[in-house]
């Protein structure tokens, strides 16, 4: 990678919600590129001295109006995190940079578009049903009968696993449509929002993060899943890579995932897909789950070292203006463990933390959420305790490093 050859200097905006894990971490990279920044936020305080434009998601316009006004043109947008990429896709068609078009932005955001564009176009994926709001018992039963038990519902709006629940038969499937519907109400959709059934498909889990320039993609890492959830709810735990599996299956992956983004109408900037090998046909199938016009969330990203120290987000800069990346990853291996909340309640501490952080191997441990906050588990939840970062030769020694300094944690929810 050439560091900030040909770009110190350029102008990027960065667009950030009030609320995310992301923004310190993207600063910090433009500042390592030596960029000219300006933030673009509806709620966001200041971060390192750089200027706060307000923008307003829900007014493209006027929000691209009011920043060429008060900052001038700018060489990238960048959307530090989902909730912004609307916008992003918004303000870049409007700026004449290189964006993806909201119509691909707003897919990537829906469950049920994703599903039906990627029928439409032959990608592999489980057998779905779209239920309508209104759909009545027998149209619900009828869906989840033609795809089997279990069966996979969700929400076609939310992310990070919430309100996905795993039905295991007719007398579950009223129930786990009502807590999707009251989850969706908690969290502020409109009435009238599809629920998602899908066939569970079994099998090892892998995600697949990369950077698309012009529709190609170029894959900046692939975590395995050792501890992929199979139910009832689908907490993401433990991420490791390289990828163990074998170089066929992950290249029919990679391919997979390219023509799953260019599916939905992506061309630009970073994407995370979720995928399954199913084997029930005696053969690795990889097929899809979902695809974010986004990279890694949380702070996962923080496990990944490229050459020249560069970070994830410094890729995704470089990508944004045009500059030329190389993703190669460093060698040895990495990994990520992301602390489930495990039942409601008040978080009155995580204890055992410099326990944890003496373990060999173990590089980071960041507890995200301070004491006295409410908390709450999955299928309602949104957030983790923390992240515990590791690395070593191989990727069996990052999962032992992890899981080792996991069992020295003592997490009290009041």
């Amino acid at each position: 990678m050439s560091g900030n050859a040909g770009v110190k200097g350029r102008r990027v905006l960065l667009l950030v919600p009030p609320i995310t894990y992301r923004a310190t971490d993207f600063v910090l990279a433009a500042n390592r590129l030596e960029l000219d920044i300006v933030i673009g936020s509806d709620g966001a305080l200041p971060l390192g001295g750089n200027p706060v434009v307000h923008v307003d998601p829900a007014d493209p316009d006027a929000s691209g109006d009011r920043l060429l006004k008060s900052v001038g043109p700018v060489d990238a947008v960048v959307a530090v995190d989902a909730d912004m990429l609307p916008l992003a896709a918004r303000l870049g068609a409007a700026l004449g940079l290189a964006h993806n078009a909201p119509d691909a932005v707003a897919a990537a955001a829906d469950k049920a578009s994703q599903r039906r564009l990627w029928a439409s176009t032959g990608v592999s994926q489980p057998g779905f049903h779209v239920i309508a709001a209104d759909a009545d018992v027998s149209q619900l039963l009828g869906a989840a009968r033609s795809l089997g038990f279990p069966c996979i519902a969700k929400p076609v709006s939310l992310s990070a696993s919430r309100g996905v629940l795993r039905v295991d038969d007719e007398a579950g499937l009223g129930a786990a449509a009502a807590e999707i519907r009251a989850i969706l109400a908690a969290s502020g959709r409109k009435d009238g929002e599809p629920i998602l059934l899908e066939e569970y498909v079994p099998g090892r889990e892998l995600s697949i993060d990369g950077l698309l320039s012009d529709g190609a993609l170029a894959v900046t890492a692939i975590f395995d899943k050792p501890d992929a959830p199979d139910g009832p709810t689908f907490e993401e735990t433990l991420l490791v890579t390289p990828s163990r599996l074998p170089g066929p299956t992950l290249a029919a992956a990679t391919r997979l995932a390219e023509r799953a983004a260019q599916a939905l109408g992506l061309r630009h900037g970073p994407i995370h897909a979720e995928l399954r090998i199913d084997e029930r046909a005696g053969e690795a199938r990889p097929v899809m789950l979902e695809l974010a016009a986004r990279s890694i969330g949380g702070l996962c990203s923080r496990s990944l070292r490229f050459p020249d120290g560069m970070s994830l987000e410094m890729t995704i800069l470089l990508n944004a203006l045009g500059a030329p990346v190389d993703a190669a990853p460093p060698p040895g291996a990495a990994g990520v463990l992301m602390l489930p909340v495990e039942r409601a309640g008040v978080l009155q501490g995580v204890e055992g933390q410099a326990e944890a952080k003496a373990v060999g191997g173990i590089t980071g441990l960041s507890i995200t959420i301070p004491s006295g906050q409410a908390v709450q588990p999955l299928p309602w939840g949104d957030r983790y305790l923390g992240f515990i970062f590791a690395e070593g030769s191989d990727a069996a020694e990052v999962e032992t490093a992890l899981r080792a300094a996991r069992a020295k944690l003592r997490v009290a929810i009041a």
